[in-house]
């Protein structure tokens, strides 16, 4: 399956477990290590808790094995990277405070919900 495609379909689990601003930004000719970022913010952190698991289940069930998982929810920031395709998710705060979208402005975002 296409990187694209994964990414997508991360986003579209994303949205519809509740998260808000899922943003697809498109790095791969900006980046070795990746080719997507999908980014997203939980209401509480119980909900990136929750969510980061739903994110791992979804890449096992597209066949991906997540090559690392970062943070913790009391940290208000949950890494899963998945290879080519990176989620990251936040808090609202800590969103705010690590603006991954203006660091990556100069690529295409896609915005999910």
């Amino acid at each position: 399956m296409e990187s694209k495609e994964v990414a997508k379909q991360i986003a579209d689990l994303l949205s519809s477990k509740k998260a808000s601003e899922v943003v697809m930004i498109d790095i791969a000719e900006k980046s070795s290590f990746a080719d997507y970022f999908v980014n997203a913010t939980a209401g509480n952190e119980r909900q990136l808790g929750a969510i980061s698991e739903d994110v791992a289940d979804k890449f096992a069930e597209l066949g991906i094995e997540p090559k690392n998982r970062d943070g913790r929810p009391d940290t208000g920031w949950i890494l899963v990277d998945g290879g080519d395709v990176v989620v990251n998710l936040f808090t609202e705060e800590t969103r705010n405070r690590y603006t991954l979208e203006r660091i990556w402005n100069d690529c295409e975002m896609i915005l999910v919900d």
